[in-house]
């Protein structure tokens, strides 16, 4: 016990110098965020002047105080001998209440780590997390379970994880009721009912996950999720081990339930159909979000309807933003971008003498 002590002591160390890190950075960019505030050419004349406009910056707004979801320059850190993986580095995220969204990501880009802490499953290394009002990072063990069975629910990708097999559908769908103390057993069983029949399974209350098919376990693992009336459900892969047609199904029952209980819902997913079927897909790549696709229906002249998907480039806290990698590819951009900010827009081009550069040994 002594000797796995050290251990984590020591795992402990480096992650605490990168939170420590992280928590100088924010500071700097807070700092550089008030210098900017100043108008230009403006000098300040005395301490009052920088006390005075400390106080207005400090009177701001804080970063996703209107969000129901908000991750701010959020990082983890594993470490296994010795060896530091930073799984996030300095990821920005915000969701609004009532809102359906796609998280997406190669594998090893972040989002299962994002989606674990915010399952309060995880705890991220520094940055901070609030959902639903809930500090992530300040929780104790009572709180953040507590949390797990309030405020959010969670869907897995393997269908025998959600669902106990000894159990019929309904109750399956009561337990987290009876596990939080909530209501009589007849109001349990009414409850249990009503979410069944809104995903179409009233007709399988009695029947036990191994009488039901993969698109008809997954949907009772909503209905579990939904079951505390949760302020947020995640789902990890919910669609990856069933065929196409079965996940439209899977999808249209997680729109149901976002129209009508209006739960927000995030949902981790490789499958290019789910992710096109929500107003907004946020892409992951290396640690931070990369990229957003925002959908909205236009109506032409005619009376025409149809779905306009526009792509946005993302632009952290600090100032920071991932060009696409086929950009990149595309014009051979390496080690340096030139940047000239126009009046509507700012351009960028490859250093001309990009091509001639080497990395320094």
């Amino acid at each position: 016990m002594n000797a796995q002590n050290a251990r984590n002591a020591q795992n402990a160390q480096p992650n605490a110098a990168r939170a420590a890190e992280a928590a100088e950075a924010a500071e700097a960019a807070e700092a550089a965020e008030a210098a900017e505030a100043a108008p230009d050419g403006a000098s300040p004349s005395s301490l009052a002047d920088l006390e005075s406009r400390a106080a207005a910056h400090r009177a701001r707004p804080a970063y996703g105080h209107d969000a129901l979801i908000a991750c701010d320059r959020l990082v983890r850190i594993f470490s296994a001998d010795g060896v530091e993986v930073q799984a996030l580095q300095g990821l920005d995220l915000l969701v609004g209440e009532g809102e359906l969204m796609a998280v997406v990501g190669a594998s090893g880009s972040g989002k299962s780590t994002l989606l674990n802490i915010l399952a309060g499953l995880d705890v991220p290394s520094a940055g901070a997390a609030k959902v639903a009002g809930c500090d992530l990072l300040a929780m104790d063990g009572k709180e953040r379970l507590r949390y797990r069975r309030e405020v959010v629910g969670f869907v897995w990708q393997q269908t025998a994880r959600n669902l106990l097999p000894y159990l019929t559908a309904a109750q399956n769908v009561a337990l987290p009721m009876q596990l939080r103390g909530r209501g009589a057993r007849k109001e349990r069983a009414a409850r249990a009912g009503e979410l069944l029949g809104m995903l179409g399974l009233g007709d399988a209350r009695d029947r036990r996950p191994g009488q039901l098919s993969g698109g008809q376990q997954q949907r009772v693992a909503i209905a579990v999720a939904l079951a505390n009336d949760p302020s947020v459900l995640l789902a990890d892969e919910p669609t990856g081990e069933l065929d196409s047609a079965t996940a439209e199904q899977i999808f249209a029952a997680f729109r149901t339930a976002n129209q009508e209980l209006g739960t927000t819902m995030v949902i981790v997913t490789h499958d290019q159909t789910v992710a096109n079927e929500v107003r907004r897909t946020v892409a992951i790549r290396d640690g931070r979000t990369a990229s957003e696709v925002l959908r909205r229906t236009e109506v032409d002249a005619s009376g025409q309807e149809s779905l306009v998907a526009r792509e946005y480039a993302m632009v952290d806290r600090a100032g920071r933003l991932q060009l696409p990698q086929n950009y990149v590819e595309a014009l051979g951009i390496r080690h340096r971008v030139m940047l000239e900010l126009e009046q509507d827009h700012i351009g960028v081009w490859p250093d001309d003498n990009g091509t001639a550069d080497t990395d320094a040994e």
